[in-house]
């Protein structure tokens, strides 16, 4: 199964969402670096090795009756097989991630995974019409590679292995593209319709609801239908062992389709609230102190001021250094009055300036961009406005998913 254009457990992804926090994080493996695509990773995931070798012995089980002459080798034309379907389903996450690029939406990853893959789209698309072609790029790849494969079966004899890799190269795509066509989230055919109810009532958040709902609805319908069919003799054979693996095939994919609509809804509602996250509201207020200031000293000021934080200034009031809140802490009381505060503080980068007027996923892209634990929040003029401090980015961001989650 190929999924939405982004991961079905973190849809509609937040920079900075890994491990809860707002603030910048490290990297997140995903699996085997398999390469590359215009600086996007590839990831396979341990899981596909399981469902390639189900893959393996289940066609190879197939090619026994097909083509029984094989013997033994069916299952490396089985492994073949397993192999060039992956390869498919990379073709459709790698048609979301084109078109992610060409709209300017940063990809973080593709992965291949358990039941097929997911390119992690780190932004929501900023109109209804570019949300749309981003969930439809990914089925169409498939429906063509389908035809394509429908084609090249023309040209081989049927009855050999090539025609046997083609038709179900080419069957296997159809599902892929139909599946992904059903209108539910996490499916790319749910972004389609979040699309078009977003369209029609001018609001993204009413999109997602329709399409969580319904997508909610879809794996309830795969959780019963499917078993249903089974029985009846629709699907598999009429075997008990048969009904059985259809049975628990549909839980696995019900469980999927629902956790990933909830995930897409708990999002859109964290979306909601992220402008919440503001630099001004965050900021701590902090006082200027030349570097040679002793630590006791300057404490004082900004316990006179009220401030919380400090930072160091050059002999014509320029920011040059942030005082490490950390490194405070460490320092002994009775050592403050010999600690000089340039010994504590974190010179300045360009980066490490963040304007006052961030906010929501603008201020989180721009922690992540340059990790650090404070960083200097100044005025369009370029006034000092006061000291951001991760701890606090972290803390709003997880009161932001706690209301995002209950609501």
């Amino acid at each position: 199964m190929s999924e939405s254009g982004r991961s079905p457990s973190r849809n509609s992804r937040v920079p900075g969402e890994d491990g809860g926090s707002g603030a910048p994080r490290r990297e997140a493996r995903g699996g085997i670096l398999m390469g590359r695509f215009f600086g996007v990773p590839i990831y396979v995931a341990p899981s596909w090795f399981l469902v390639a070798a189900l893959i393996t012995w289940v066609f190879g089980g197939q090619l026994d009756t097909v083509l029984p002459d094989l013997g033994k080798v069916r299952y490396l034309v089985s492994l073949f097989f397993a192999v060039a379907f992956y390869a498919s389903v990379l073709v459709h996450e790698l048609a979301h991630t084109v078109a992610a690029l060409r709209f300017d939406l940063p990809v973080r990853r593709i992965q291949l995974q358990f039941f097929g893959g997911v390119s992690e789209i780190e932004k929501e698309s900023d109109s209804p019409g570019r949300e749309f072609v981003l969930a439809f790029v990914g089925p169409l790849l498939s429906l063509v590679l389908a035809g394509a494969f429908f084609g090249g079966m023309q040209l081989v004899e049927a009855g050999t292995v090539p025609g046997v890799l083609l038709a179900g190269l080419m069957v296997s795509n159809l599902i892929v593209a139909i599946f992904n066509f059903l209108p539910g989230l996490p499916l790319d055919g749910g972004r389609m319709l979040r699309a078009v109810v977003w369209k029609i009532s001018g609001k993204p958040m009413t999109g997602t609801v329709a399409a969580a709902w319904v997508g909610r609805a879809l794996a309830l319908a795969v959780l019963i239908g499917l078993p249903m069919l089974s029985y009846a003799g629709g699907v598999g054979g009429s075997g008990g062992a048969d009904s059985l693996t259809d049975a628990l095939l549909a839980a696995i994919l019900a469980a999927i389709i629902w956790t990933g609509a909830g995930n897409s809804l708990r999002m859109a509602r964290l979306r909601e609230r992220l402008p919440g996250l503001a630099a001004r509201t965050l900021t701590r207020r902090a006082v200027p102190v030349a570097s040679d200031t002793p630590l006791s000293e300057a404490l004082r000021r900004a316990n006179e001021a009220g401030a919380r934080a400090l930072v160091v200034v050059d002999g014509r009031g320029t920011p040059t250094a942030l005082v490490r809140e950390s490194a405070i802490v460490g320092i002994p009381e009775h050592r403050r009055p010999w600690v000089a505060v340039s010994g504590l503080a974190q010179d300045l980068t360009p980066g490490m300036r963040v304007p006052a007027e961030l906010a929501g996923e603008d201020l989180l892209d721009k922690l992540r961009a340059t990790p650090s634990t404070e960083y200097l929040v100044v005025e369009a003029t370029g006034e000092i406005y006061g000291v951001l401090s991760t701890s606090d980015v972290e803390r709003a961001f997880l009161a932001a998913m706690s209301r995002g989650a209950d609501g």
